[in-house]
């Protein structure tokens, strides 16, 4: 589905990915740009920052949502429809990875906080915009998974398991759609680590560190394109084919040391203090 006159409404995008996808949407002529995210002071800073870029003030509309709230989603979601129609495109982009801690060191709350936001999250919001985009018989929905999704980590258990959730959803969604002859269209982009913040510390001696522009860049490109996969990059099909050729051992030899994908969240920093934020408001709920 083209960006180019149609409204787009885009999780998690007050800052990293989400933030750049914002932006560049503005650039391919969207409607309007709906930001949700749970930052109120990166909310007001990225819709001034598109303002400074010259973008109509009016095109621009941002949110404090909370993903796991569902409540919330579907109040947020009717003010969009009330006053500016229905949503074309869905970008699920929030997304929290809170540590790097082997999973018997994990707590309760992290395990929650992490399938809450990246899984449910993500599903939730979908289900509300669904019920607008089905009738109609159109819309796309991109779903941001990562390559963290066809792999095992070590130290990003949770994170691991909430975007394996993610594909096998994403994915099923796609196929039920097409069982149903809908126009509904669904992209599952799995992206290898991006440099945003999000994975601060996260080192990838072999395979580099995706920078955030190019990566928006074919998320879109893909979205435009009604691809249905989008791995970023080209290495993500070597993973998912090696993986069910090689031999349990060998594999975990070849990413784990030679690539040192198992070591890769052994230095591992994130963003600290967003963390802590989404931690205190799961807490008030």
């Amino acid at each position: 589905m083209k960006i180019k006159g149609n409204n787009v409404l885009i999780t998690g995008g007050a800052s990293g990915l989400g933030k750049i996808m914002g932006r560049m949407s503005l650039e391919r002529g969207a409607a309007h740009l709906f930001i949700w995210d749970l930052n109120e002071a990166n909310i007001a800073a990225t819709i001034e920052d598109f303002k400074a870029a010259g973008f109509d003030a009016e095109r621009i509309r941002g949110y404090r949502v909370d993903v796991t709230d569902v409540e919330n989603i579907e109040r947020c979601y009717g003010e969009i429809k009330a006053g500016y129609g229905q949503v074309d495109i869905l970008i699920n982009c929030a997304g929290v990875c809170t540590n790097n801690k082997v999973f018997a060191e994990q707590s309760i709350r992290d395990i929650d906080l992490t399938m809450d936001i990246n899984a449910k999250g993500s599903m939730y919001t979908a289900l509300t915009v669904l019920k607008d985009m089905m009738p109609r018989n159109s819309g796309h929905i991109c779903n941001i998974a990562s390559e963290a999704g066809i792999l095992s980590i070590p130290k990003m258990s949770l994170y691991v398991a909430s975007k394996w959730a993610v594909i096998g959803w994403s994915d099923s969604l796609r196929i039920e759609f097409a069982k149903a002859k809908s126009k509904v269209r669904v992209t599952t982009a799995v992206p290898y680590f991006i440099n945003t913040g999000l994975f601060e510390g996260v080192r990838s001696p072999l395979i580099p560190i995706l920078k955030p522009e190019p990566t928006a860049r074919k998320i879109l490109n893909a979205i435009e394109r009604d691809r249905s996969y989008r791995g970023i990059p080209f290495s993500y099909h070597f993973s998912r084919m090696t993986e069910t050729v090689l031999p349990t051992w060998l594999f975990d030899w070849f990413f784990g040391t030679v690539c040192g994908v198992y070591t890769c969240m052994d230095h591992f920093k994130g963003r600290p203090k967003q963390n802590e934020h989404i931690r205190n408001t799961a807490d008030k709920k």
